[in-house]
């Protein structure tokens, strides 16, 4: 994969649950910026059993350099939530690098 810059939006990120996805409710992928703030993307679902979910970034959602760290979090419809492994990545300032 190639570098991430700083309010790329051409981005889809990609994440796996290791959990298969029949029935769920939601779908997020949530984040911890390089300044500490957190939040959560929304998420559609890619392959139902090999339990992919995924977020085309929007303009502005990717707005701070430095190591970002993404996860997937999925409910289901009887109450049950699951977690994806946290995957950290280095968000890079246009022209640096």
């Amino acid at each position: 994969m190639g570098r991430i810059f700083v309010k790329q939006s051409a981005l889809r990120i990609t994440l796996q649950t290791f959990v298969e996805l029949e029935g769920i409710i939601s779908a997020v992928i949530r984040y911890k910026k390089p300044n500490g703030r957190d939040g959560e993307f929304s998420a559609a679902v890619g392959d139902v059993e090999k339990g992919v979910i995924f977020h085309e970034c929007l303009e502005g959602e990717i707005d701070i350099s430095g190591w970002w760290v993404f996860w997937a979090f999925v409910t289901f419809a009887d109450g049950r939530t699951a977690s994806g492994e946290a995957a950290k990545v280095y968000i890079w300032k246009e022209g640096s690098g």
